[in-house]
């Protein structure tokens, strides 16, 4: 199951997101699942690749949302912006993004590209935007994806988990559980 060149694909693990009250509660949850997939990617030989949204505050990066609320969020060297402590993250490239997808503007599809990475283990959060949006790219860029049930968390649950059932159902992008995904990073 695992010849095929993969990566997992951490998406906004990031102070900002956790400061949220629906998304503080799975703080703990996902720094120890996120370790988990990134230990296990690394002993299988695979990348990690973590994702963030950075912003500047000059508001050349802000989305339509943020412009019409004239808020701006996670800016460039802001602890918003700082990956979640005791997150365990190292060797991993490191992109930025300004948009949900984290093929927006990142060069990832060209890493991946260059790398020869064919398939993409996505966590963070959210599964309604970031998660969701990523997995859409990357079928379009013709990349085989699955998702890290435990190491994806949700603003709203019902939402979130629907969007990405719905993607496994479209796009043949399952849903996975720790043993599964030990078997296809083929780690410890």
């Amino acid at each position: 199951m695992s010849a095929i060149p993969t990566a997992v694909v951490l998406i906004d693990l990031q102070e900002g997101f956790f400061e949220f009250p629906d998304l503080a509660d799975n703080r703990e949850l996902m720094i120890r699942e996120c370790n988990w997939l990134a230990r296990e990617a690394r002993a299988g030989g695979h990348q990690v690749i973590v994702v963030n949204t950075v912003h500047r505050r000059d508001r050349s990066t802000w989305t339509l949302k943020m412009l019409e609320d004239g808020q701006g969020f996670n800016f460039e060297g802001s602890r918003q912006a700082e990956p979640l402590e005791g997150l365990d993250l190292r060797p991993a490239a490191v992109l930025a993004k300004t948009r949900d997808s984290a093929f927006f503007g990142t060069g990832l599809a060209e890493h991946l590209r260059a790398s020869g990475i064919r398939r993409l283990v996505l966590a963070g959060v959210t599964a309604e935007s970031c998660v969701s949006a990523t997995g859409r790219d990357a079928f379009a860029h013709d990349l085989e994806v699955v998702y890290a049930r435990l190491a994806i968390a949700s603003s709203d649950a019902d939402r979130g988990w629907t969007d990405l059932e719905n993607l496994g159902v479209d796009f043949r992008q399952p849903i996975l559980n720790r043993p599964d995904l030990e078997r296809l990073l083929g780690g410890t």
